[in-house]
């Protein structure tokens, strides 16, 4: 007897083994319980996905020549405008040279045309010239002012041309290496560009669902049953390490994958320090919804059968142990989210459900309330014992 009072004081009365009382019979063990209810739990979803650059541009020859120099570091950021590679511009130059040459001769003709339908203008009045000769003067005053614009345009097209042969960076961002060198021959319809720019900052994050996950959620939102969740996303990197900044979802595609039968999501996030990198894979997680009406139940409270059905313990009639089956498909921190079996108002016995079976008599108590050490054996009866 002394043996068994010692080990009673101390083992906690809450889940502790039955402890003997005064008359030698059991003590009903007595057990903790949380009051279940409902409230708005967020549907987490982790969606693996790749890194896509913002903005990505091939920069490409406009016009066919010789590379003379590079202009940028590999590598290195450059700026819309900024000049890359230098073409050979003297067959460019010379052809503005030529057009400005024949546009100063159309002006030319163009004034000497004038001048003569001028002249003709009171002679033709007075009857002192044919009415046709002032008509064919006037057409050739007309056809030399097109003969004008016709020259100044070419001479823009030789400028443009000639501007072309400075190859500048479409868009802003970091560009790779040049896929040219000094001396190469470029053409403006060749395959290969000269180099790719691509902007990463914000960067855009690819994610993959399932067009059946998608579909049910998007059942339950017409439903009701679940709510429009955060369009905020978090990441998790290749390595495990979360990313400090949190992005958002733009949009998603209309469109299945017929190869892998997936709906392709698209997240925006910033990239000040160049930390993700296009092509990279990541983890998003994000809330796609919130069920306004879960039951949250301690892991500790929830059990399995050998199927892998789950179930808990109630409190039920008459102070006694109630198997009740539940699903619970997912956990949400240290809680399982019960989505069938229980309703609000159920005690689920959490602590003490080690031993408990169907039916057995038991001492309900709230959760985590105070542990009361199990009563020392009785002085009279411990000397007998002896």
């Amino acid at each position: 007897m002394l043996l068994i009072g010692a080990l009673c004081i101390a083992t906690l009365s809450l889940g502790a083994c039955s402890d003997k009382d005064a008359k030698g019979g059991n003590r009903t063990p007595e057990v903790g319980y949380v009051v279940v209810s409902q409230e708005a739990v967020p549907v987490s979803t982790s969606l693996g996905g790749r890194t896509v650059a913002f903005e990505t541009s091939e920069v490409r020859p406009q016009v066919n020549g010789v590379i003379r120099r590079r202009l940028f570091t590999e590598g290195g950021f450059v700026r819309a405008g900024q000049p890359l590679y230098q073409i050979d511009a003297s067959l460019y130059q010379a052809a503005v040279d030529q057009a400005e040459a024949n546009l100063a001769s159309a002006r030319a003709s163009a004034q000497a045309a004038e001048e003569k339908a001028k002249r003709f203008a009171p002679l033709a009045r007075i009857q002192a010239v044919a009415e046709q000769d002032y008509s064919d003067a006037l057409a050739q005053a007309r056809s030399a002012r097109a003969a004008v614009a016709q020259n100044a345009a070419a001479l823009e097209t030789a400028r443009i041309n000639l501007r072309y042969t400075h190859v500048s960076a479409p868009i802003s961002g970091r560009i790779g290496r040049s896929l040219v060198t000094p001396g190469g021959l470029v053409s403006a319809s060749q395959a290969t560009p000269l180099a790719v720019i691509q902007q990463a900052d914000p960067i855009y994050v690819d994610m993959q669902q399932s067009s059946a996950d998608l579909t049910r959620l998007r059942q339950a939102l017409a439903s009701g049953g679940v709510l429009p969740g955060s369009t905020s996303v978090r990441l998790k990197l290749e390595d495990g390490s979360d990313y400090a900044l949190p992005g958002t979802v733009q949009f998603s595609e209309v469109t299945v994958s017929e190869a892998t039968g997936t709906v392709t999501l698209r997240a925006r996030f910033p990239n000040p320090d160049g930390l993700l990198l296009p092509g990279m894979f990541v983890t998003a997680l994000f809330d796609q919804a919130i069920n306004p009406a879960a039951i949250l139940v301690p892991q500790a409270a929830v059990q399995r059968d050998f199927d892998g059905s789950a179930f808990v313990y109630l409190v039920g009639k008459d102070n006694k142990a109630a198997r009740r089956k539940i699903v619970a498909e997912r956990t949400v921190g240290a809680n399982w989210v019960v989505t069938d079996g229980l309703k609000p108002g159920d005690k689920v016995i959490s602590q003490g459900v080690g031993n408990l079976k169907q039916g057995a008599p038991i001492k309900p108590v709230p959760a985590s309330s105070p542990q009361r050490l199990g009563a020392p054996a009785d002085k009279g009866a411990a000397a007998k014992g002896q």
